[in-house]
């Protein structure tokens, strides 16, 4: 199979009210294969020299698959995963407290948002920046609006 010699992707995280964003980090990645389940999922990609990346990830708490996506990037595979209980901060990204080595906090990302006042038009404008930023650092298009209507 694809997965097999295969190691797994760098992936950095961030927390938020309602979703969980995770960005593996893969070279121009191709082939990919991205199975979001209610809790786990499990990536399989090559980059662009033909390195096999395979991921295996038990979610913190439960998502709902269907409100959750993954977009290719020309560096990253971003996953967006849609918390099945919103306001619910996750202290951590897997579901078992050892974390695997690939885990990475993205910092840059990171709020403590359950110390915030009334922040959903803030963070809504941020992660309309956000998307606006990695299509215009990737050059790839930018998503449809339509798709953040829920954010």
């Amino acid at each position: 199979s694809l997965c097999l010699n295969s190691q797994p992707a760098q992936a950095l995280w961030f927390d938020r009210k309602k979703y969980v964003t995770i960005n593996f980090m893969v070279h121009k990645p191709k082939d990919v294969q991205v199975d979001i389940q209610p809790d786990k999922m499990i990536l399989c990609c090559k980059n662009s020299t033909d390195d096999v990346f395979y991921n295996v990830l038990h979610f913190y708490d439960k998502v709902q698959i269907h409100d959750s996506r993954e977009r290719v990037y020309d560096r990253t595979i971003n996953v967006l995963l849609r918390k099945m209980k919103p306001d619910y901060a996750w202290p951590r990204l897997q579901k078992d407290e050892a974390k695997p080595s690939w885990i990475s906090v993205d910092f840059d990302n990171w709020r403590d948002w359950e110390h915030e006042e009334d922040e959903g038009k803030e963070e809504y404008d941020r992660y309309l920046d956000m998307i606006q930023e990695m299509a215009n650092s990737n050059k790839g298009a930018t998503p449809d609006m339509d798709d953040l209507s829920d954010v």
